[in-house]
């Protein structure tokens, strides 16, 4: 099949100051890191402190794709920021990305929450928004998240996943083989309920979760391939959302896939939800691991319950 489909033409990465280990929780928690890394494969995470926040991690990423790109910055026609915690419910991260990084007012800013598939959702807006708007080729997608705000430093269900991060990608519309898969269903298995409750700390039932993903992971792959007329071995990296390694190895056992094709983080970064397949794919680019031309399949799955893939291809 035969369209438009994504390129990235350059990644930014930001990501906090303090690195909080396994054995930082054990110091104030009954855990330790064993229990922890055989759990979820996570040695450490990202917290901020300071000065640092959302917006501020998201405007170093964003300004750091942008002057890779080597574009002008009048050439974007959108920014969008795919996150859950940004320092406001509004003004959006995208809006305030307007005046920091000197972007035309005239162009759409706004923010997606799709909690861990917020980046595949984003991808896929751009791509729709870039075909009405030629003039201005390129768009900024950024994801980002502070997730240790939400957090319920008393509750090891949630405190050991999470952390903060941003990436950032400038993409653009080649021709090319493109599909892409978005869902969700009702669920409160990951949840943060915010206003209407005496607790605005993220609640996950983590069985259910371990359930859904390990069914969805397998059924994005093979939709999506089947909707671009791709196969298993056309894919040059599977980028998938940094949930909990177990999930990414039983698929990958199931599946029978090549475990080197996926691409992991969660050992020193965690569960940044929106923030983490972007975070992959600048860490990918600073290690040389991207060739031109190589296609990316990326995975998204998390609260609402969502799940959203999409292939693009590296510049």
């Amino acid at each position: 099949m035969i369209m438009k489909s994504v390129q990235i033409i350059s990644t930014g990465l930001s990501l906090p100051s303090r690195a909080v280990t396994n054995d930082d929780l054990a110091a104030i928690e009954d855990t330790n890191d064993e229990w922890i890394v055989k759990r979820t494969g996570i040695r450490e995470r990202r917290f901020t402190e300071g000065e640092e926040s959302a917006n501020s991690l998201a405007l170093r990423a964003a300004e750091r794709a942008l002057k890779k790109s080597g574009i002008d910055r009048k050439k974007i026609g959108l920014v969008i920021v795919a996150t859950l915690s940004g320092d406001y419910s509004t003004p959006s991260v995208a809006s305030q990305l307007q005046q920091a990084l000197g972007l035309d007012k005239d162009i759409p800013y706004f923010d997606i929450n799709a909690a861990c598939s917020g980046f595949p959702y984003a991808i896929e807006t751009a791509r729709s928004f870039l075909y009405a708007n030629p003039e201005r080729p390129y768009a900024l997608v950024t994801g980002v998240e502070e997730l240790s705000k939400l957090l319920d430093m008393t509750d090891r269900s949630t405190n050991i996943l999470f952390g903060d991060g941003a990436g950032a990608v400038v993409i653009r519309l080649v021709e090319g083989s493109y599909a892409s898969v978005l869902g969700a269903q009702s669920s409160l298995a990951i949840n943060c309920m915010g206003a209407k409750s005496d607790s605005s700390y993220i609640r996950m039932d983590g069985k259910e979760v371990f359930r859904f993903a390990v069914r969805i992971l397998p059924h994005m792959i093979n939709t999506t391939l089947e909707k671009a007329g791709m196969t298993y071995d056309q894919i040059d990296w599977f980028v998938c959302h940094q949930a909990n390694k177990r999930i990414i190895d039983h698929v990958v056992r199931a599946m029978k896939l090549p475990g080197e094709k996926f691409y992991c983080n969660i050992d020193r970064i965690g569960n940044t939800s929106g923030a983490s397949i972007p975070i992959c794919i600048a860490e990918m680019e600073e290690k040389g691991l991207l060739h031109s031309g190589e296609k990316l399949l990326l995975l998204g799955f998390g609260s609402g319950l969502t799940w959203g893939s999409c292939i693009v291809s590296y510049r």
